[in-house]
């Protein structure tokens, strides 16, 4: 039993956080939903605030299975780092985030030039619920399900397919590499629903632009998980969100 102890631990932490951004992500949804389907939701559930207690017990269970089995999955692998920061690894995170942040936010002036209803659902993310959810739910949550859990699971089918001649401390740095990258394109195709739902339709430059964002953020957070541990990469996609929101709540 020792061996789940730390795991249940690490997963039983992720709860109230679950529940929080799971809250303020159904309140959000629920301020960007025109009154048609905010009808349809009440004739169907009976009320706005049934969704709101679905989302959050879905993410409750997301930080229950992917919080243990994503720590069990990264201890085999030799991913696992406790979550204590260091100085100079802090620092480096936080000057990425920083300019990653500051590079996300140029969507608004580039994209937004380009395509219809960027800058609408830019400014409607600008809301205390938006940020909570993109803090909290993108920040810590997403990097849970897709870092933690997912792209560690991709890493340990990979040694165990193809380079299961090799002790897990001899791993060699491209299985990481290879995992970092389908997650990476996995957490962008992840984003494909909520981008059809805001511009109602999927055109080659909007793919574009969700994997290259989403895409390549999701490059530099599972580099970071990898080198410095998941905490780093939860610290660096709240920043990304933190910082580009304060760049629109200032400029837009």
């Amino acid at each position: 039993m020792n061996k789940y102890r730390k795991p249940l631990l690490f997963a039983l932490w992720l709860l109230p956080i679950a529940l929080v951004a799971g809250i303020f992500v159904g309140i959000y949804q629920l301020d960007t939903y025109s009154e048609e389907m905010i009808a349809e939701i009440v004739a169907e559930l009976g009320s706005t605030d049934i969704l709101i207690v679905i989302g959050a017990m879905q993410t409750v269970g997301y930080a229950l299975f992917c919080g243990f089995f994503g720590y069990l999955l990264a201890d085999s692998v030799g991913l696992w780092k406790p979550i204590r920061f260091e100085k100079k690894n802090l620092m480096i995170t936080i000057a990425m985030s920083v300019v990653g942040g500051i590079v996300f936010s140029l969507d608004h002036w580039v994209f937004g030039g380009l395509i219809d209803g960027i800058r609408e659902a830019n400014a409607a993310s600008l809301t205390v619920s938006g940020v909570i959810a993109s803090v909290l739910y993108g920040g810590i949550m997403e990097e849970v399900m897709l870092r933690l859990f997912f792209m560690t699971l991709l890493a340990w089918v990979i040694w165990k397919v193809f380079c299961r001649k090799y002790s897990r401390e001899n791993i060699p740095v491209g299985v990481f590499i290879a995992a970092n990258i389908v997650a990476a394109l996995a957490f962008a195709a992840g984003h494909l629903p909520a981008t059809l739902m805001i511009f109602g339709k999927l055109t080659p430059l909007i793919l574009f632009r969700c994997f290259l964002l989403n895409g390549g953020f999701g490059l530099v957070f599972g580099w970071l998980y990898r080198k410095y541990g998941i905490g780093y990469s939860m610290v660096s996609h709240a920043l990304f969100h933190i910082v580009s929101k304060l760049i629109w709540i200032i400029f837009v």
